[in-house]
């Protein structure tokens, strides 16, 4: 058991020094060697753990979604009409944006390797596609309960995974000047206006 419980946490710090040498220098810039003194753990304990480099790198992608997609049907229990479900998820997105408020270039690195290797593109993408599905059955059963009115729910899902990504955008390249705690309450209870059916605006 104590071996196993020193196995996790030294995973643990190797994907924080990685998260924190990716943001600071960038994928490519990043070696093993910097990422191991960073972690304080030699190279056959970072290969223990992690094949390559990518792996890693892709590891903190996919722990990400994971977390966010807990968040989402942890909502979803919890919540029963849909636009009090999406005030609760623009609630979220203002809590991941606080959490990763000094790492939003790393989201920028996830794309920008997306766009050079097929293995990071097929890990970035499936998230967003499985986003938009999730949205999509959000959308039709508030048409369902008669919150929402009869709108395309998959273009009401593009629209909220557009939203969602235009502003970890944002935030990596503005991150002063503008408030970034309200700003995804305030674009949710926007697109609200336009997509809630009036008996229940």
């Amino acid at each position: 058991m104590a071996r196993q419980m020193r196995s996790v946490r030294t995973r643990a710090r190797i994907l924080q020094a990685a998260a924190e040498q990716f943001t600071r220098l960038g994928y490519e810039a990043t070696s093993v060697d910097e990422i191991c003194s960073a972690a304080g753990v030699s190279k056959g304990a970072f290969y223990h753990h992690f094949p390559s480099k990518q792996t890693l790198f892709l590891a903190l992608l996919q722990n990400w979604v994971q977390d966010l997609e807990s968040r989402l049907e942890s909502i979803r229990q919890e919540v029963e009409w849909v636009p009090q479900r999406l005030m609760r998820l623009a609630e979220t997105l203002r809590e991941v944006f606080e959490q990763a408020a000094g790492q939003a270039p790393l989201f920028l690195e996830f794309w920008y390797q997306a766009t050079k290797d097929s293995t990071a593109w097929s890990v970035s993408v499936q998230p967003y596609q499985r986003f938009r599905s999730i949205f999509a059955e959000w959308v039709e059963e508030g048409i369902q309960q008669g919150s929402l009115k009869p709108i395309d729910a998959n273009l009401a899902a593009a629209t909220l995974v557009s939203l969602g990504v235009g502003l970890v955008l944002q935030v990596a390249l503005e991150r002063k000047g503008l408030d970034w705690g309200q700003i995804p309450l305030r674009a949710v209870s926007l697109l609200l206006e336009g997509m809630s059916s009036s008996e229940f605006m």
